[in-house]
């Protein structure tokens, strides 16, 4: 997992506030009620975000994402995985998410994203005009994903995806792409991230990539004070990319 309960969300570089935010039911295509959080911005900018999260699924590091994203003007949903499995909605450092993980499938993630971008679309969630889609680890590469599975998506985040993970769905691609990647990530090497941007490039996806350089996996955590300008780095970057895509 990337994230513990102990995790904290760094703060976005513009001052702020949610103007409104709590747990939120969503209803995916399937007719499968799965938990949500949404966090509405006080001075909305007309962009709204898709936050898909680590294995950990809608743990409160991600309703702490969205309450942030919100912060800095953009209305924003997190959703869970596993409404489908999950005998509870307990999403602490106790629940065994393993296992829930291995029984999601891509068509059902997409869907339940599907869903979020509905309500964020929608007069209750925002009538945002832009939808973008934010991951980390197994979130990261699904948020990728998203560019190939969602018709109007405006863009997509990801933060030390798995190239592996996104690789098939690279010809079918079409909003842009964003990759935050950690120079010392562990779990993904220099050569393969190189390979994925080669073939992105070669599918003439649009994209940018930054790498940070001896950041470990997760570096995205303000409890990590080592990597607090990595962090404010990678609020900029995703704030330009959701202005340069809306």
């Amino acid at each position: 997992m990337c994230y513990s309960d102990d995790a904290r969300v760094p703060l976005p570089p513009v001052g702020g506030a949610a103007a409104d935010q709590g747990d939120l039911t969503l209803t995916s295509s399937d007719g499968t009620k799965f938990m949500a959080y949404f966090a509405r911005a006080s001075r909305p900018g007309g962009a709204g975000m898709v936050v898909l999260p680590d294995v950990r699924g809608l743990h409160h590091f991600f309703k702490e994402l969205a309450q942030r994203f919100a912060e800095a003007g953009i209305d924003s949903v997190a959703i869970d995985y596993f409404a489908r499995t999950a005998e509870s909605d307990d999403r602490s450092d106790s629940f065994d998410y393993m296992p829930q993980v291995q029984k999601t499938t891509p068509e059902n993630i997409a869907a339940d994203v599907g869903a979020a971008i509905a309500y964020l679309k929608s007069k209750e969630g925002g009538a945002v005009k832009s939808v973008f889609t934010v991951g980390f680890c197994f979130g990261g590469s699904n948020s990728w994903n998203q560019s190939a599975a969602q018709r109007d998506l405006a863009g997509a985040i990801g933060f030390y995806g798995r190239p592996v993970r996104s690789e098939p769905n690279i010809p079918k691609m079409k909003a842009p792409l964003l990759l935050m990647i950690a120079g010392a990530d562990a779990a993904t090497t220099p050569e393969q991230n190189a390979e994925f941007q080669s073939a992105l490039k070669a599918a003439g996806v649009p994209f940018e990539a930054h790498v940070y350089k001896d950041a470990p996996h997760s570096f995205f955590d303000r409890s990590f004070a080592q990597w607090k300008d990595a962090c404010d780095d990678a609020w900029r970057r995703m704030l330009d990319f959701v202005g340069k895509h809306s």
